[in-house]
């Protein structure tokens, strides 16, 4: 068994890699990258040589590129000492065109050119756009090497980043000395609970293990995880964020900050992470931080996006194996009966009908009938709103499992072994408990996991007629509007989970039977 789950998991972490190569190669070879610009407002205000300066911008963010500006590597050179202030400042000032550059810019574009070309970049040169004697809105002259990056570098960049480890060297410059303390009595309960806690100076994060009375109660920031970041879905957000980050309206506490100021607030100080010069730059952050440790999240009383699409989720796989399952035995037991006949009616009814239009008709139905919420109010505190989204999702799923347990049990009913048993003087009870429920329900126990953990990639169509704030529409939302860095994330994530379902399968199913056995023996 060992040997198997070890040769599965690798397995896995192969077929996951493959996944996300390949929505590379799509993403990034083989759709048209001026895509990006679709619902970019800013795009439509650039124009002349801004507009290409915009895009090559643009094109590095979402990982297209490199894009090296000749003034920035003027800037590197100086930072590292090896040009003075002043020849930089006379090299940057390169003409309108080639001809106008004067003999230091002359010699510094050599050098850029030589250079960049060398290590297999393209240099671009845009010559001044004039209108009149004058330089045209948005024409002036550019210089910048650009190359594209090779998809075996932007894998590897990519998963080698997935897990970023904070340490004490992450800030650039902190008051005081760099290192970890740990204490007994966190601070920001007063000092006199006990409250276990890991407190960082250089660390991205103030807090690196601390204790809440939020689930699940210990936190850490030690280890996070960087699916992409989003470019225009959630601005500047990694996806891990996006779908962890409660929702809702703010819960507004007695909060303590690290000067004494004291006031009502949503601010989470646990989460407090660095940002250079903050404290100074605000006076509200210098009237409650005593470093610049001033970015924090709130708290808001609804859940991630994760945690509706979970509920709602578990919930409907919860009802669908409680009426699934008995219903499903009972057709194979009454088969060619009524409650039989109905159940097919049932299940060929939810099979045939298209999703979208049997959710529309059970909102209808639950709006005027039953007077059920009808859109998903997270600011409402009605859990009503929880049960036509859940129902949607689960109707189908109990079709599909009465269809396959009648299925497998008539089967096991019809087979050699329980005519045998039947033969040998059981009582038709002993017949269905120890034989025919045991091996029919083996396959639906195979399909377990890959339910509850499908829960947490929500429900596309669900979602988006019910209005849940969940993680079932993130990836469409990202795809209209071709936000790369949430697509290769949300992929990833649905891979990890699709084969950890798969993987916990089998086992369960071992479990089950212990007839099945993933070890193979010589003979």
């Amino acid at each position: 068994m060992g040997k198997y789950l070890l040769k599965r998991i690798l397995h896995g972490l192969a077929s996951i890699v493959i996944v996300v190569i390949i929505v590379m190669v799509l993403i990034y070879s083989m759709l048209d990258r001026n895509q990006v610009f679709t619902e970019d407002s800013n795009f439509g205000r650039q124009g002349g040589n801004a507009r290409e300066a915009f895009c090559y911008n643009k094109w590095e963010q979402y990982g297209y590129l490199d894009y090296v500006p000749y003034t920035e590597w003027l800037n590197a050179l100086a930072a590292d000492g090896e040009i003075d202030e002043e020849t930089r400042s006379e090299a940057a000032a390169f003409g309108r065109k080639p001809e106008d550059d004067t003999e230091i810019a002359a010699e510094y574009v050599a050098k850029f050119t030589e250079y960049y070309k060398s290590q297999g970049y393209e240099v671009i040169r845009l010559n001044a756009i004039m209108s009149g004697r004058k330089v045209a809105n948005g024409g002036a002259q550019l210089l910048f090497a650009t190359k594209d990056l090779p998809l075996a570098g932007r894998v590897l960049k990519y998963f080698t980043g997935l897990v970023r480890l904070d340490n004490i060297h992450r800030a650039a410059e902190v008051e005081g000395e760099r290192g970890l303390t740990f204490t007994l009595h966190d601070p920001l309960y007063g000092g006199d609970k006990f409250a276990p806690a890991i407190i960082g100076n250089g660390t991205e994060h103030k807090y690196l293990l601390y204790f809440d009375n939020q689930f699940p109660y210990i936190h850490q920031n030690l280890a996070t995880l960087h699916l992409g970041v989003s470019y225009t879905v959630n601005q500047g957000i990694d996806v891990a964020e996006t779908m962890s980050t409660s929702q809702g309206t703010y819960v507004l506490r007695t909060t303590t900050y690290p000067t004494g100021h004291v006031e009502e607030s949503a601010d989470d100080l646990h989460t407090a992470t660095y940002l250079q010069g903050s404290r100074e730059a605000n006076a509200l952050n210098a009237d409650r931080f005593v470093d610049d440790y001033t970015v924090v999240g709130t708290v808001r009383g609804g859940f991630a996006k994760l945690g509706y699409s979970f509920v709602i989720g578990i919930m409907a796989v919860v009802m669908s194996y409680c009426l699934g399952l008995p219903l499903g035995v009972l057709m194979a037991l009454k088969k060619d009966k009524l409650i039989d006949k109905l159940g097919t009616i049932y299940t060929i009814f939810i099979i045939a009908m298209p999703s979208l239009a049997y959710i529309f008709m059970f909102k209808g139905i639950g709006g005027q009938v039953f007077g059920l919420p009808t859109t998903f109010d997270i600011e409402s505190g009605n859990n009503l709103i929880f049960v036509l989204p859940v129902i949607s999702l689960a109707l189908p799923a109990i079709a599909n499992l009465m269809k396959w347990l009648r299925r497998y049990m008539v089967d096991q009913m019809n087979s050699d072994y329980v005519k045998f048993a039947r033969s040998g003087g059981l009582s038709e009870g002993e017949i269905f408990s120890k034989h025919i429920a045991k091996n029919a329900v083996i396959p639906i126990v195979q399909g377990i996991p890959g339910q509850v953990l499908g829960a947490m990639i929500g429900a596309i169509i669900t979602e988006r007629v019910y209005v849940v704030p969940g993680a079932g529409n993130l990836l469409t939302e990202a795809i209209n509007k071709f936000d790369n860095g949430v697509i290769v994330g949300v992929v990833l994530f649905y891979a990890v989970l699709s084969v950890t379902s798969v993987i916990l399968g089998d086992v369960l199913m071992a479990t089950v039977d212990p007839r099945i056995s993933f070890t193979t023996k010589d003979r």
